[in-house]
């Protein structure tokens, strides 16, 4: 078997996805701040998934949710920084689960996020993470997902 570099685009393409068009801030703040080679990114959520897990969502959707979550983030950092090969490390990753009082499942949704990015940015995709229960989010959205990005000088 050969192994290729290939850049997070196409690692993107290789999985059956595509980054949306950046979504508009539903608010009085902006997407992305960048303070020297780190960005900050607002949470997402999405329009895909509503709905709190183990009442109206299963952890298998809100795996997805996750996932649209952080395709959504993708969107934002391609769009500040040209191209995701710039992404020199994830950093951090806040996951906000919209949960029925007994759900205890958040890391596995939030699972989604992650893998989907040790799959595009292999080793640099590995990130620090929190993964935490709501009692409700914004527009009802299954999950909300905020990231802290190191970018290349």
């Amino acid at each position: 078997m050969t192994i290729h570099a290939a850049t997070p685009e196409q690692r993107l393409q290789d999985l059956g996805l595509t980054l949306p068009a950046p979504r508009q801030a539903a608010g009085n703040y902006v997407g992305c701040v960048r303070t020297g080679n780190l960005l900050f990114l607002a949470g997402q959520g999405t329009d895909e998934y509503r709905g709190k897990l183990s009442e109206d969502v299963t952890v298998e959707v809100g795996y997805l949710a996750a996932r649209q979550c952080m395709l959504n983030l993708l969107a934002v950092v391609k769009r500040e920084i040209g191209e995701l090969s710039k992404v020199k490390r994830i950093v951090k990753l806040l996951g906000f689960v919209n949960s029925a009082p007994d759900f205890t499942d958040q890391p596995k949704v939030m699972n989604g996020a992650s893998d989907l990015l040790v799959q595009i940015f292999g080793e640099k995709g590995k990130h620090a993470r929190s993964a935490v229960g709501m009692a409700q989010l914004p527009h009802n959205n299954a999950v909300e997902v905020e990231m802290i990005v190191e970018i290349e000088e």
